[in-house]
């Protein structure tokens, strides 16, 4: 436990921080998901959607501390290449 005023407010600090970025990952995972639905559906409209959606939050996530902005493009990578083999699949 903490004893000094400035270890009470770190331990605060800390408990608001991990919620923020616990929600902020679920958020990515969630839209991520999506995304994957669409693509099981063999959807391309949808996908294409959801891949904008998760790309932007991608983005938006990666400018904060929870997510490294390389580890975002990681996945963006990844999840484009998802799309583009459903195009060449579809079409």
């Amino acid at each position: 436990m903490p004893n000094t005023e400035s270890a009470k407010k770190s331990v605060r600090q800390t408990a608001t921080r991990r919620a923020r970025n616990r929600w902020r990952k679920r958020q990515v995972r969630e839209q991520v998901t999506e995304f994957m639905n669409a693509i099981h559906a063999d959807n391309v409209e949808t996908a294409e959607t959801e891949f904008r959606k998760t790309c932007s939050l991608l983005d938006k996530v990666a400018t904060t501390s929870t997510l490294h902005r390389n580890a975002a493009a990681r996945r963006k990578s990844r999840l484009s290449a998802r799309l583009r083999d459903l195009k060449a699949k579809a079409g």
